[in-house]
């Protein structure tokens, strides 16, 4: 109804429509008349149909029902036959007898004949001996021993009829020799049939037509013994009437299995020398495989005319072959003794055996079970975990040596090594860089982008996690020289192991195009940019440029620590002295600075050149942070009557004539100027009268929109007139404020 509303509404939008109401109403009728017909015609041909059907059914019905009745008439008539015909009973009797008679005396003309038969079997047998290659008696003897075989059987059932055991055990002892002339023929059939392929290809084609006929026939026989023996199962009456249907083999003999078997054991005889030959060279699969294909070839150009197509001969080879190869394979993925090379030519197969196999004429969707039942995945995983297994224990192992260096670095000096540049260096990170390659190479060896890129993916996340470990390890060392006492032994070594951690990180990074060097990490990437995907190409570069800034930040971080750790022991009895009466008389920045020089002239030469502006630059960032927090110092005090303005510009002037004189580039030297100024709105803030303080905040907080409120607050209660409604004011104004973010300043670190 909803529907029917919507569709009205749509078609009824304005008064005029309504005059479209008797047109609409014929168009649908129109419809509704044409549908309602096209149901009526379906309806009638369901019907026709399903009549159709009730009547074949009824029809059936009648017919089985006339079979029946047809059979009884046949059954009355056979009977009353018997009884129609004078001496029935007796002509039946004398009949029998006659037939018996002949089944006797043709039985002992048979077993008369039977040893000679026999010998000339044998020699026959003999005589294929000296030809093997050819037989040529090989379809006689199979006929003759067809012959006997049945003679044989036909007086062993009469025995078990006759229940006069007294007779069997003589009969055994006359046939035993037909068995032993039975294996010898058997061990003939056996010997074609296991080298079947080598006589097609010598161009034996009439003996491998004989060998298909004689197992062409036993394959009747055994379907006709198999059909009797369905049959006599379940109509014993039938049984008893016909013994004549009986006449022939009596067991199925099974040539026609024991030929497809003799396949599978020529096959699997291959199989095994191959997987011998596997083992000891991994990178010969294909070639320890060839005849596999050459046998099909064989198989599909030669053998095809000579047997009978009911087989199709060469999609059954395919079939055989292909299960041996499908067990051969999973047998070496299941067997724990096979090894990762082994593992990975496995792994490489499926895609050159199904295009072989395609060759040869068979659809991948033809061979069944898949090679390697769909584990291809599995083992793409088996063998990149075995690879990252390995990186991870050298990574692990590694990294322990580095910690148990770092441990000891008072024991045996600093433990560290010098490049050719004389720069300090951990002693680790070439094997470490070296034993990525390694590894790399491994994945490589797949021959597969999915292991190799797998591998990669792990080795940025160890990586990663790499920087980590190590800003973890010396963020707690370095955290045992920040307390009120703390104990200086292997501070200097720990000063020498961050310059060290420093100088790695850019190493790994520090390519020189112009002169065809690459870092360590270009060098990783340009080794794997061949072996993946443009795909994952485009993915890496966006996790390596992550990983090039990752160790930019480590060595920055490591030469920032380097600066915090030198306020936190060289200067901790002089900053608490900032801004205190101390601070008039003593000349604390004048030592800072002399102690910044003999760092700097300690560090220059082993420190890696780009790091030094970076060293400089974070010495004096520390210290214009903690000149400025220096306002909450016990006893920092701003008195209008002191020259407090006249010592700051003295404590700048001789920041700056340290800048002035250290190996700054000029960029840098005029960078680290300009966050210098701050001092200048600092100073105002101190010095201005009251009424102006919150305006000079506004104008503060406008050029560093990161300044911290806590700070301000500080430095007004450090000023002499300091008061309540002073810091409300403030406060009043900041909340007029609208701030507007930027990049982060100086004043982000003051707090």
């Amino acid at each position: 109804m909803d529907s029917s509303t919507v569709k009205l509404a749509e078609l009824l939008r304005h008064p005029d429509d309504l005059d479209k109401i008797p047109s609409m109403k014929l168009e649908y009728t129109r419809k509704k008349e044409g549908v309602d017909s096209q149901l009526r015609s379906g309806l009638k041909e369901q019907l026709e149909v399903t009549q159709s059907g009730m009547n074949g059914i009824a029809e059936g019905q009648r017919t089985v029902q006339l079979i029946k009745e047809e059979m009884m008439k046949i059954d009355k008539l056979c009977a009353e036959a018997q009884n129609m015909i004078r001496d029935f009973p007796n002509i039946n009797l004398v009949s029998k007898t006659h037939r018996n008679f002949s089944a006797v005396e043709t039985m002992r003309k048979n077993l008369e004949g039977f040893n000679d038969r026999l010998s000339q079997v044998e020699g026959m047998l003999a005589q294929d001996d000296q030809d093997p290659e050819h037989m040529p008696n090989l379809l006689a003897v199979h006929y003759e021993l067809t012959q006997l075989r049945n003679i044989r059987d036909d007086a062993m059932e009469q025995i078990l009829r006759a229940d006069d055991q007294s007779l069997q055990s003589t009969l055994e002892d006359y046939f035993a020799k037909l068995d032993e002339t039975i294996d010898w023929f058997d061990e003939h059939i056996a010997m074609i049939a296991l080298n079947v392929i080598s006589v097609l290809v010598n161009g034996n084609n009439g003996l491998v037509v004989r060998l298909a006929v004689i197992v062409e026939a036993e394959e009747k026989s055994d379907k006709r013994v198999e059909a009797l023996q369905e049959a006599l199962k379940d109509h014993k009456e039938m049984a008893a009437r016909f013994q004549s249907i009986t006449d022939g083999a009596k067991k199925t003999r099974g040539y026609k299995e024991k030929f497809l078997k003799a396949i599978e054991i020529h096959a699997d005889e291959q199989i095994a020398e191959s997987k011998k030959a596997f083992l000891e060279d991994p990178s010969k699969l294909e070639k320890q495989l060839r005849w596999f294909f050459n046998d099909l070839n064989a198989v599909k150009q030669g053998m095809i005319p000579l047997m009978p197509k009911k087989w199709r001969i060469f999609k059954t080879y395919g079939k055989i072959y292909h299960k041996l190869m499908h067990d051969f394979l999973i047998g070496m993925i299941d067997d724990p003794d096979t090894s990762s090379a082994n593992m990975l030519s496995i792994l490489n197969w499926p895609e050159k055996y199904y295009t072989k196999m395609a060759k040869l004429g068979f659809k991948q969707d033809e061979l069944f079970p898949a090679v390697l039942d769909g584990r291809e995945g599995e083992l793409v995983r088996d063998f990149r975990q075995l690879i990252i297994k390995f990186l991870d224990q050298w990574l692990d192992r590694i990294f322990k040596t580095e910690k148990k260096d770092f441990s000891e670095r008072n024991v045996d000096g600093s433990n560290l090594d010098a490049d050719e540049y004389g720069y300090f260096r951990t002693k680790n990170l070439v094997d470490m860089w070296r034993m990525l390659q390694e590894q790399l190479d491994a994945a490589a060896n797949s021959e597969r982008q999915d292991v190799t890129e797998g591998v990669v993916d792990i080795m940025i996340l160890r990586l990663k996690s790499r920087q980590q470990n190590w800003q973890r390890m010396l963020d707690d060392e370095a955290a045992r020289y920040y307390g009120n006492t703390p104990e200086l032994e292997g501070f200097q070594a720990l000063q020498d192991w961050l310059v060290a951690t420093a100088n790695d990180q850019i190493a790994c990074i520090d390519d020189n195009e112009d002169e065809g060097r690459f870092a360590y990490l270009s060098s990783f990437q340009n080794k794997f940019k061949p072996l993946v995907s443009p795909q994952y190409l485009e993915r890496a570069e966006e996790a390596i440029s992550t990983l090039r800034d990752g160790y930019v930040d480590l060595s920055t971080h490591c030469v920032a620590k380097f600066a915090q750790l030198i306020f936190a022991v060289d200067f901790r009895a002089v900053m608490p002295d900032f801004f205190t009466p101390k601070w008039y008389t003593g000349f604390a920045m004048k030592q800072m600075v002399v102690t910044f020089e003999e760092y700097i002239g300690d560090y220059k030469t082993v420190i890696h050149h780009s790091l030094l502006d970076i060293f400089i630059e974070e010495l004096v960032d520390e210290l214009l942070i903690r000149y400025l927090s220096s306002v909450k110092n016990k006893g920092a005090k701003f008195k209008r009557n002191e020259p407090f303005r006249d010592k700051i510009f003295d404590d700048i002037q001789t920041a700056f004539g340290f800048l002035n004189n250290a190996y700054l580039s000029p960029d840098v030297a005029e960078t680290i100027k300009e966050k210098w100024k701050v001092t200048q709105p600092f100073l105002q803030l101190i010095e201005i009268d009251k009424p102006s303080v919150p305006e000079a905040f506004a104008v503060f907080k406008a050029t560093y929109w990161d300044l911290q409120l806590s700070w301000v607050e500080a430095v007004l209660r450090s000023r002499d007139d300091f008061d309540r409604s002073l810091l409300n004011a403030v406060k009043a104004r900041a909340a007029q404020i609208e701030v507007v973010r930027g990049v982060e300043t100086i004043m982000s670190k003051v707090k």
